[in-house]
Parts: C-alpha cells; structure tokens; sequence
C-alpha cells in the first residue's frame, strides 16, 4: 500500500479520543484487548493497550482489561504467550509478558489514584511478578521462558529483562502502597539491574540488530544519567532514519511507529525532550482515519507494511504523547527523575535505599514526576 508522506512536523494533533475509541472498537466484552481485529492476544500488548485506555480517559474499560488478565491467569502467574477466541496459540510462558502487569497496574493508579484497585489486582500482579523472579538466575539476568511443556529456557533476553525490571519497580511500588513487603524482590531488582547495566554478556540472546535491544536498558531506568546518553547517542545513527522515525532492525529499510514511540518515551524519560519531540513528529502523521496508526512503512519507498491496525501500536502513540505533555498524572511512569526522587536510583547512579526506608516515603508515590 503506498502512500504519500509528509515528511515534515505533524499536521494535526493527536486526537486522543479517536485512539481511545479505536482501541475500545477492538476490545472484546469480557475485557480482552487483541492486536487487532480478529487478531491474537498477547499479555503484555493487552497490557500497553489498556495502559492507552487509561490515558484517553477510557478507565472503565482500562479496568475491564485488567480484570480479563485476573480471570485468565495460569496457576503458575502466568499467561500463555497467544491467545486467539480464548484458545492458546502459543503456550510459551514468558516472564516478561507475565509481569508487564505491574507497569499496566501502578499506571492505571497514577492517574486514578484507587487504592481499591490496587488491592483487587494485588494477587494477580503478585503471581505474575513471583513467576518472572523464579526464571532469575543468580547472575541477575532473567531465563525468558518455559516452554509448552514447562521446561525453562534459560537463555536471556536483554530487552525481556529490561521489561522484566520495570515491572519489578513498579510492583514494589504497589507493594509500599499497600504496606507489603517483599524483601525477595527489592533483591531481584537490584542484581537485575546490575546485570542489565555492568554484565552485558550474560544476555545470551542478545539481538543487537534490533533497536529495542538499544533504547531498554535507558526506557526501564537500568542506564541512567551520563551513561544512559552515550548509550543512545553511540547507536542514533544506525536505527534512526531522519524524517521516518526507527528501524526495527538496523540493517532492514523498514521503520515501524511502536519503536519509535518507545524510543521517545526513553528519551523523555532521560530529559532528551529536543530530540523526543522531534521524533514524535516524524510519526504522528503516519496514520489512518480511525485512530491507528500504521505498524511499519518501507523507506524510501513509503509502503506501509504490515496493514494490520494494531491496538498496541496505537496505544505506544497515547503513551509518548503523555510523556512529552503530561495529559495525565500517568506521564510520570519511564522518567529517570521519578523514580530517583521516590527511591528508586538507577544502578549508574547508585545503590538502592533499604526496602524499609522507602515503605516509609510510600506517600511519595502518588506525586507527579
């Protein structure tokens, strides 16, 4: 499908009410959010779906999507990898795509401020969470998967394990919000930092020709300040295409609009608003009439590719327009400063507070970043 381009600033807003309602079209009674129409569902885009649903106002049905994870989650806390009509496509259970929840979650609470929905998905992001932390090695880096027949791959992703330690801050920030404790975390989130700033190597699946391999380990707040910087200038050129936004593979003449989204979102998290605005602009034009936006488009060429209008896609858009406009309280969640000033250093900074010091600022939480 090709299509002319408008290669400089966007032309219009982001609608936010149209994307919202996009993904409420695509979002089924029970609560589940898929890809796309007649689409697979997967935990962690169903949960990037309704975190676009929480910013665009959508809070009931954020929460219906949050309560479709409670009732689908396996005895183990975890999820099949796909679903389609409630059948599993795939029954990998991954630990990233099993504690994304707690991102989802502590989001959804920013800009609703409901400690009774914290309470009532405690257990479901518990479980998750506990199910990530059993595939750590002690090593720090996190094993991706079981496989169908429940047997753990061992091998490690980088951009898995970044994802992975989100979820880990933000599950012990529900947990000082609720007065848990869970001093097994605390420790799983600092030896998983360490391994994702100091000990590459352990990333046996490392994928270096994908750009999420390049901007997580900054997104999740493991690389922060100075070094966070070099990270994303060493590598600038080979995934971003000037005026076409970011590769998803450095050596493909292809640049999909999630990628570059979360790649603004780092950038913002690390206060490169310049370029994060400038990125945005690149993307916000590449979309259709309902409210999606393309996944991916060829260059120089402009074929869009693939045509699937996904959920998830349009969902990353909601997300980096917060962050660079602070729509909703939730425009805090990836920014560095956030989390240093709740406690929460990144490893290139320091070392973690006592877990007991931080239940005790657990009010600090709730403050816009």
């Amino acid at each position: 499908m090709e299509l002319p381009l408008s290669q400089g600033l966007a032309q219009s807003p982001v609608d936010i009410d149209l994307i919202g309602n996009f993904i409420v079209g695509l979002q089924r009674p029970n609560g589940e959010i898929p890809w796309s129409s007649g689409g697979k569902t997967d935990p962690w885009d169903h949960v990037e779906s309704a975190m676009g649903l929480s910013i665009a106002g959508r809070l009931r049905e954020a929460e219906m999507a949050y309560l479709w994870m409670a009732t689908t989650q396996l005895s183990d806390g975890s999820w099949w990898s796909a679903t389609r009509d409630g059948i599993p496509e795939d029954k990998t259970r991954d630990s990233n795509l099993s504690s994304y929840i707690a991102v989802g979650v502590y989001h959804h609470f920013l800009i609703t401020r409901e400690l009774r929905f914290l309470r009532r998905l405690w257990p479901t992001l518990e479980a998750g969470i506990d199910y990530a932390v059993g595939l750590q090695a002690d090593t720090g880096e996190i094993a991706w998967a079981r496989n169908s027949e429940g047997i753990v791959d061992r091998m490690a992703l980088l951009t898995g394990s970044s994802s992975v330690y989100m979820s880990l801050k933000c599950a012990l920030a529900v947990a000082s919000l609720l007065g848990k404790r869970r001093s097994d975390w605390d420790s799983a989130v600092v030896k998983l930092g360490e391994a994702i700033h100091r000990r590459p190597g352990l990333f046996n699946m490392m994928k270096a020709r994908y750009s999420m391999d390049w901007y997580y380990p900054v997104l999740c707040g493991a690389v922060t300040g100075a070094d966070a910087r070099k990270r994303i200038d060493r590598s600038w050129e080979k995934f971003v295409v000037p005026e076409w936004g970011v590769r998803c593979v450095c050596d493909r003449p292809w640049v999909t609009t999630a990628e570059a989204a979360e790649l603004v979102l780092a950038l913002a998290a690390m206060e490169d608003r310049e370029r994060a605005l400038i990125v945005f602009n690149w993307i916000c034009d590449k979309r259709y009439d309902d409210g999606a936006y393309w996944m991916g488009v060829t260059f120089p060429d402009g074929v869009i590719w693939p045509e699937e209008r996904t959920s998830w896609t349009a969902a990353a858009i909601l997300l980096a327009h917060d962050a660079l406009h602070e729509i909703t309280p939730g425009c805090c969640l990836f920014k560095h400063r956030y989390w240093n000033r709740n406690g929460f250093p990144g490893i290139s900074e320091g070392v973690f507070p006592d877990a007991a010091d931080r239940r005790n600022q657990h009010t600090l939480f709730t403050g816009r970043g």
